[in-house]
């Protein structure tokens, strides 16, 4: 039997398809792009039916059913990343939140989870019936390896990639329907967020390898990168920042010591001009985040620059990137990951951005000690530079007093006095 007629033997409506799903069973559902609307769907119509029901997923955005009131008791999100609707189903029980590390999460559902059903979200398959994991090889593919029922949904919106794949023959059931990606805009920076960019332009050389987190920060940084030369990318997502610089040949990877020539990501989410950019392109590869992530994996490049955001820092350089008000605010994601790994590199640096401020100007995001509540996400021996619109501040290599003359030089001016004061009086300007 040839791969096309095993291929139409498997393919069911979506309906039949999850009546595999039974009541305790544990479901990894992917994140972003890789999360099918359809099948989620499909499960919350047989609530009636099913009792004790996770649903694992991370960065959602979309597929979020399962989250409705009116499935508390019946349905649970286990979230490692905590996002939008999913911050208040945490507040009411319905949300659960592990906290790992994001190049943890497939030895996390390997020997923790141990999945029931995962749910991929797939390419078309290629002439040899091969699918590729398309927009999120993330998570979702260490899951598929170790799930007892994998349901892929087979969609002709999502663009064909390079890096990992998966064969038919791992599917227990096929369902095909066109179901269109997320599309996300970076959006446009306000002033606050294009001077944090451009304090984080000059630290940039040539070759370098780059890693940008979510938001109009990292997209920006690229934006200001074109007298640049040979560029590389190693990172968990890139957006449509990286597209212009790639085509005007300054992103090359060609000094690159690992994966040379190519843009390596796990996910990606942008506009329709992404999906068209990775659509069969030889130069991007989509790796499951246990590689992308991975610190010594990282660490093998040279110059890595790494670009995250975090919510508060204290004096002490202890940063707090994922609570917000002693609730998960979202998670660790990848951003200790690439702080080691870039920290590990030959030349690596890593950035961690804030505005000085929240609350319209009212609140100093810099603070002396981080508040009951507010946990240390990346820890003080880690931390290496921290930006805000006000300039650079190097944590690495300093002692406490220098960290936290440092800082209060970048936070915001209607704060610096009361900040030095509360440093005295902690002993740390002594």
């Amino acid at each position: 039997m040839n791969w096309r007629e095993k291929y139409k033997d498997k393919i069911v409506t979506a309906d039949e398809a999850v009546k595999c799903v039974k009541s305790g069973d544990k479901i990894v559902v992917g994140q972003t792009n890789g999360i099918s609307v359809l099948l989620i769907e499909a499960v919350c119509r047989r609530a009636d039916e099913l009792q004790g029901v996770s649903f694992y997923s991370s960065l959602g955005w979309k597929g979020e059913a399962y989250l409705d009131e009116k499935y508390h008791g019946k349905f649970t999100h286990m979230a490692e990343f905590v996002y939008d609707k999913a911050r208040q189903a945490y507040k009411t029980g319905q949300t659960q939140f592990t906290p790992l590390y994001f190049h943890e999460f497939p030895r996390f559902f390997r020997e923790v989870v141990k999945p029931e059903v995962s749910f991929v979200m797939v390419s078309e398959p290629d002439e040899n019936g091969i699918c590729s994991f398309s927009m999120n090889a993330d998570f979702i593919y260490e899951s598929a390896m170790v799930s007892k029922n994998v349901i892929l949904h087979v969609n002709p919106a999502m663009p064909y990639t390079r890096g990992v794949s998966i064969s038919l023959d791992k599917a227990t059931y096929i369902v095909e329907e066109r179901e269109e990606p997320l599309i996300v805009s970076q959006g446009n920076p306000g002033p606050i967020e294009e001077q944090i960019a451009r304090n984080i332009a000059p630290y940039i050389d040539d070759g370098a390898t780059i890693q940008m987190g979510i938001g109009t920060i990292p997209d920006f940084v690229l934006s200001l990168l074109g007298d640049k030369k040979d560029l590389g990318v190693h990172t968990e997502l890139f957006a449509d920042g990286v597209i212009d610089l790639y085509n005007k040949g300054i992103i090359t990877n060609t000094k690159k010591n690992i994966d040379v020539g190519k843009i390596v990501a796990t996910f990606i989410f942008g506009t329709n001009k992404l999906a068209e950019f990775v659509h069969n392109n030889d130069d991007v590869l989509m790796m499951p985040v246990d590689y992308t992530n991975n610190p010594y994996v990282i660490a093998q490049n040279d110059k890595v620059v790494s670009i995250n955001s975090c919510l508060e820092v204290d004096l002490l350089g202890q940063v707090n990137s994922d609570t917000l008000n002693g609730y998960p605010f979202s998670g660790a994601g990848g951003q200790v990951d690439f702080v080691r790994g870039a920290r590990m590199s030959k030349g690596g640096q890593s950035f961690l951005t804030l505005p000085s401020t929240a609350a319209k100007g009212k609140i100093s995001r810099i603070v002396c000690k981080l508040g009951t509540g507010s946990p240390v996400t990346t820890n003080r021996f880690d931390v290496d530079n921290i930006v805000t619109e006000y300039g650079v501040a190097k944590m690495w290599g300093r002692t406490l007093k220098q960290r936290a003359q440092a800082l209060i030089s970048i936070a915001h001016p209607d704060f610096r006095e009361q900040l030095e004061g509360d440093a005295h009086n902690a002993g740390l300007l002594k």
